[in-house]
């Protein structure tokens, strides 16, 4: 299984960015995905899921009303809108296959990709 996020970059405050997570290895449309961030010092931390189908998905209290998550399983790639952009949000976004468990918690996850960066600062 591989996971390539891109996309990342430096962005003023307010601004956007896509990113992007290509699959490849499996059957993408089988498996529900999520994005997660980490900024230095501090853990990993969920930002939003969404289930195979992309019938449902979930957010982080955080980058509810300002992110969207969605896919293209017919190019096996998972996909992270990013609008209204804060400072707080500056991370290393990951991308992520679910397994078992909550969506919420790292532990859920088996495959990860190597992550992009997000830098929001004017």
């Amino acid at each position: 299984v591989q996971l390539v996020e891109s996309g990342g970059g430096l962005v003023q405050p307010g601004g956007s960015l896509r990113l992007s997570c290509a699959a490849s290895g499996r059957t993408f449309s089988s498996y529900d995905m999520a994005w997660f961030r980490q900024a230095p010092g501090k853990e990993r931390e969920f930002v939003a899921a969404i289930t195979w189908s992309g019938g449902n998905r979930y957010y982080a209290d955080s980058v509810k009303g300002r992110f969207t998550i969605s896919r293209d399983n017919a190019k096996n790639t998972l996909y992270l809108q990013m609008n209204s952009l804060k400072s707080e949000d500056t991370a290393v976004y990951y991308c992520a296959e679910f397994r078992t468990g909550t969506y919420y918690t790292v532990s859920g996850y088996k495959y990860w990709g190597q992550g992009t960066q997000v830098t929001v600062s004017s």
